[in-house]
């Protein structure tokens, strides 16, 4: 946006004081985000939605606006949830003339982010501050939030996706990683496993973030413990171990995403007992039983699910997954299937940190 787009749009919003400076702010490549200093020394963050990622961006701020609101009725910190600041004409969304949606946040302060993190300690402080998330909204109505993105970890349907690419082959690229389709295909009844209990009711509905990477975790500046989890435009209904998995596929592996020495690609067992204890610390007494006992399932699925995204991809011409170099989703399939490998070959061990904790940290089991 230039200048004067900022400030009209800004004119919109309930600020204290006038703009001093708006400027580009983080490294999300979704969302518009700008920082905005105002005379009063009060900071927002001001963001333009992406409707090409999000096609209702009305049901999205609805969501918003429900999670934000419960978590600062359960907080005695105020900085230990996103607020949304409203329009003079009272709403938390501005749309222009041009169709465009914008929302202002208050600036989380004295705090930071971490892209990977530090230590193992940083990642037992994202854990808890998950965990937390999921224990503050435990008794949210999640039926009643709208999918900001359909089937987004609807691990079935991301299989039929992959069957519709392999089919349609538009790029001939099949015959460049029938190792990796094979490998995909042979586990793809294990994807339906946690559908299939949450359709039985084994598994309850609950609000959940499905974008657990540390960077979307304020850390506090004083105590260097998670404050705050933010970018909750993926908040939908869904399971807790999509959370708790998708953080062990990002953070328990030993390698990057695309990686290509398979070798170096394992999955930390040290790590995934960090997140453990620092998730179920956290949140263990607000799971049911069932649902702690599926954690190390949320690990594999999140990772199979990610590995035949970045597979389907490739296959139809790399249209969705920003890429660097050529066959760069192939690679990122790659990494995820060995991960998945390693998973299942530390399967008894996974399970035994998952009693164990639980026994350390869980009461009412």
């Amino acid at each position: 946006m230039d200048v004067e787009t900022n400030l009209q749009v800004l004119s919109a919003f309930t600020l204290e004081g006038s703009v001093l400076s708006c400027e580009r702010y983080g490294e999300g490549h979704i969302n518009e985000t700008y920082k905005v200093v105002c005379d009063s020394g009060r900071w927002y963050i001001l963001q333009k939605l992406s409707t090409s990622a999000f096609k209702r961006p009305d049901q999205l701020m609805e969501n918003v606006i429900g999670v934000t609101a419960f978590l600062q009725s359960r907080l005695d910190d105020p900085r230990g949830a996103l607020n949304l600041i409203p329009t003079v004409a009272g709403a938390f969304s501005y749309v222009n003339s041009e169709g465009a949606y914008y929302r202002l946040y208050d600036f989380v302060t004295d705090s930071y982010t971490l892209q990977p993190p530090s230590t193992a300690q940083d990642f037992y402080e994202s854990a808890v501050a998950f965990g937390n998330f999921q224990r503050l909204l435990a008794d949210y109505p999640a039926e009643t939030l709208y999918e900001t993105i359909v089937d987004f970890h609807n691990t079935p349907a991301r299989y039929r996706n992959l069957h519709a690419a392999i089919e349609a082959d538009k790029m001939g690229r099949v015959k460049n990683c029938q190792h990796e389709i094979d490998g995909y295909l042979k586990r793809e009844a294990d994807g339906s496993v946690l559908m299939d209990m949450l359709a039985r009711g084994e598994l309850p509905l609950k609000v959940t973030h499905n974008d657990t990477k540390i960077n979307n975790v304020m850390m506090d500046i004083h105590t260097n413990k998670g404050l705050c989890v933010i970018d909750l435009d993926t908040v939908m209904p869904g399971l807790a171990s999509f959370d708790f998995g998708d953080s062990i596929r990002f953070g328990a592996s030993t390698a990057s995403e695309d990686e290509t020495d398979l070798s170096k690609v394992t999955m930390s067992l040290d790590l995934f007992r960090t997140f453990t204890e620092g998730f179920l610390t956290a949140c263990g007494d607000a799971l049911t039983a069932k649902e702690i006992e599926t954690l190390p399932w949320g690990a594999k699925l999140m990772t199979l699910e990610c590995g035949a995204r970045f597979l389907t991809d490739y296959l139809d011409g790399d249209n969705y997954f920003r890429i660097h170099r050529e066959h760069h989703n192939l690679d990122r399939a790659r990494t995820q299937l060995k991960l998945v490998e390693d998973m299942e070959q530390k399967w008894e061990q996974m399970d035994e940190i998952i009693a164990q904790v639980t026994a350390k940290t869980c009461t009412c089991l």
